[in-house]
């Protein structure tokens, strides 16, 4: 069971020396020693406004914490008082009494700053003490106070013992009760009574509209809301006639306005039965060690100057609103071009126009959220923000641009990159093959959505990384090219000799052809003539032999008849006289007498002209047989010469057909010369390809590896930035 803590009296917490706020050790170890939750309950008001007397009610006490009557206020600093709960057994009720607000003799209005927010700081209940009614002094006091407790929130670091994460020591927002002392107005709004709390919920409640001045009210009403999620209001009456409010310490409650004593009954039930223990963040109920922890570090960072130092509190709420403002206005714009820009943008004046239009809802968000920017210093602010904020959309648009790019160049060239790591490219005509294939690529690349503005940029740098491969291949090209059009050229060489042998080979057999074509004709024309000869020569001779043999009968005939006849004609001209011829020898012409010397007459002029056909006959045969001998003198001198001319042709042509077969062995032995270099030439040519193929292998798995290294460090580095 938790030891029970007896205070009979109230202590001193938190001392105000000369302005300065120092904690009370020995108020502090009484804190230590709470282990139960704690219920802080603490009241800020204005100087002589019956602070105390609240508290000593809430205590079940008539006195305690010190009650003045006269104008000199008595309670300085934040004074504690620890009971036991009334209504929770397990928890310790911690009422803390604050000094006075306003107090003319201090004169230091950042000294009640800081004692106002200490107090709401360590609350779990806050007690807003004010005169007579809400007016809009005491909501704007309430909000600076808030914001500034906030801002004292996130500058501290509680260290508490066994506790790691000092930020689930920060307390959370207090509940609010706004306490009205010596109400004297009627309760009732437009014709209608209302409660305290209406009147309290109709004070805080904002108005429509847009303008400058609806803004500046609407504010800190705003932030009051948000602050304090639990708020309930008090009025008290006069607690009695004022000569006897000096002595209102003694007083019993039938001195008092029972309408006033019911009232603090009210409100002493309201705390006793509403307020919650207080709690962090987290769900951590504070204990009174941890207390004394929250204390020991809010006043240790007010100590420190972390507080802000402000003369006018609507300077520091002007301040602290417009730095609010602006941050929910760079809220909605970074809000409205998350959810409407989508990176990369197609172009420029797409993001240009998503800027403009969020860039206005900002603007109207901070005019609508500003308090009292008079030289529009925090608006200009906001521009600056905003304009910062568009450079770096901007910077993450082309980024994005950039990134999308670099991916779309990366799949599209990547079927490309591959062939050429295989040596696709790497043969004659491979660097045509390559400019095509990277414009088709190229094409693809722009028929691509959303590559953003960096479209461009990133093809070029693409392209020009991949400059030296393209040299590579092109190189490679021309060294194939002008290797295949020497191997052209030697084969068009060789063709040629081929083609020149070929033709000296057919020359050399077509003139050798029409040689022996030739002979053959003049062997078949000889032929012919003599077929001709043979056959005119054969009548001819047949005739002629037969004329010959009937010439030499007819010679020898008529030799023997013209003989005999002489010599029968002689014997009878010289036996007789004139006497007939012997019949025997001669035979008389037909119808011819030979009994009369006419008819021997003409016997023998037959005779003669006989002697005379025959003699013509002779001589013509004789004409032919000359004849015949001539053409057969002829005939053989023809032959001889056709043979003699037929030979040296021949002998000729023959001379020729050396000369054509010399020189065909000439070109042939060229040839075979010309053969042998080529093939020496093409073997070396040969053994510099297959060095030049194991050079290009080794380029290419060097640019392999220079392209993976390029590669890792271009994701390197893209990752580093996208880390810081």
């Amino acid at each position: 069971m938790a030891p029970v803590i007896h205070m009979p009296e109230p202590l001193c917490l938190v001392k105000n020396t000369n302005g300065r706020l120092v904690a009370n050790p020995k108020a502090l170890t009484i804190l230590s020693a709470i282990t139960q939750p704690v219920v802080v309950v603490a009241i800020v008001g204005l100087c002589r406004t019956g602070k105390s007397y609240l508290m000593n009610r809430l205590a079940g006490k008539s006195k305690g914490f010190s009650i003045g009557s006269t104008v000199q206020p008595h309670t300085k600093g934040i004074w504690m008082w620890c009971v036991p709960h009334p209504k929770k057994p397990d928890h310790t009720l911690v009422l803390l009494d604050t000094e006075g607000l306003g107090d003319v003799e201090k004169g230091d209005k950042k000294n009640d700053t800081q004692i106002f927010v200490l107090a709401l700081l360590l609350s779990s209940t806050f007690v807003y003490n004010t005169m007579n009614k809400i007016d809009q002094r005491d909501i704007d006091l309430l909000h600076y106070v808030t914001e500034l407790s906030g801002l004292l929130r996130t500058v501290s670091s509680p260290d508490l013992d066994g506790i790691e994460d000092a930020a689930d020591f920060v307390s959370i927002c207090p509940d609010l009760v706004w306490t009205l002392r010596d109400f004297y107005l009627d309760l009732e709004a437009h014709g209608q009574l209302i409660t305290a709390d209406e009147y309290l919920e109709n004070s805080l409640r904002p108005k429509q509209g847009t303008d400058q001045g609806l803004q500046n009210f609407n504010l800190p009403r705003l932030c009051i809301q948000k602050f304090f999620t639990v708020k309930k209001c008090f009025i008290f009456y006069l607690p009695t006639l004022r000569k006897k409010l000096a002595q209102l310490e003694t007083l019993r409650d039938d001195d008092l306005d029972p309408e006033f004593v019911q009232q603090v009954a009210d409100f002493c039930s309201y705390i006793f039965s509403h307020s919650n223990a207080k709690t962090l963040l987290g769900g951590i109920k504070v204990n009174g060690s941890r207390l004394e922890s929250l204390v020991l570090t809010y006043v240790n960072a007010i100590s420190s100057g972390d507080l802000p130092c402000m003369e006018d509190a609507v300077l520091a709420l002007a301040e602290i609103k417009n730095l609010a403002a602006v941050q929910k206005a760079i809220a909605h714009y970074d809000q409205q071009m998350f959810q409407k820009v989508q990176l990369p943008t197609e172009t420029l004046q797409e993001l240009q126009d998503l800027h403009r239009a969020s860039e206005r809802e900002a603007i109207e968000v901070f005019m609508k959220n500003s308090f009292k920017d008079v030289d529009q210093g925090f608006q200009k602010k906001l521009e600056t923000l905003l304009e910062a904020r568009q450079d770096d959309f901007h910077k993450r648009n082309s980024e994005a641009s950039l990134d999308r790019c670099s991916a779309l160049l990366q799949d599209i060239f990547h079927p490309l990159e591959g062939d050429v790591k295989r040596g696709i490219y790497l043969t004659a005509g491979g660097h045509r093959l390559y400019v095509q294939k990277t414009e088709e690529l190229k094409a693809k690349y722009y028929q691509e959505p959303r590559k953003g503005i960096q479209a461009e940029e990133a093809l070029q740098k693409y392209l020009q990384s991949k400059e030296s491969v393209r040299d590579r291949i092109l190189q490679t090209d021309l060294a194939l090219i002008e290797r295949e059009k020497e191997m052209e050229e030697a084969h068009v060489k060789a063709e040629v000799l081929k083609a020149e042998e070929q033709r000296m080979w057919v020359a050399v057999l077509r003139q050798y052809q029409q040689m022996m074509e030739q002979r053959q004709r003049i062997l078949q024309e000889q032929v012919r003539q003599m077929e001709r000869n043979r056959i005119f020569q054969h009548p001819l001779q047949q005739r002629a032999l037969d004329l010959r043999h009937h010439c030499q009968v007819l010679i020898k005939h008529a030799a023997l008849t013209t003989c005999e006849r002489q010599r029968n004609i002689v014997a009878q001209v010289k036996d007789s006289g004139i006497r007939q011829p012997s019949t025997q020898l001669y035979t008389p012409l037909p119808h011819a007498k030979m009994d009369s010397p006419l008819g021997y007459s003409m016997a023998l002029a037959a005779s003669l002209l006989i002697l005379w056909k025959i003699t013509e006959e002779l001589e013509i045969c004789m004409k032919i047989n000359e004849f015949l001998r001539v053409a057969e003198k002829t005939l053989a001198a023809e032959e001889k010469a056709k043979r003699e001319s037929s030979e040296k042709e021949k002998k000729l042509h023959e001379q020729k057909v050396k000369k054509l077969l010399k020189k065909c062995e000439n070109l042939t032995r060229a040839f075979m010369e010309f053969k042998a270099k080529m093939t020496e030439e093409i073997r070396v040519r040969e053994s510099l390809l297959k060095e030049m193929n194991e050079r290009i292998k080794m380029l290419k798995a060097k640019m392999n590896n220079n392209n993976e290294s390029k590669q890792n460090t271009e994701m390197t580095a893209l990752q580093r930035p996208r880390k810081q």
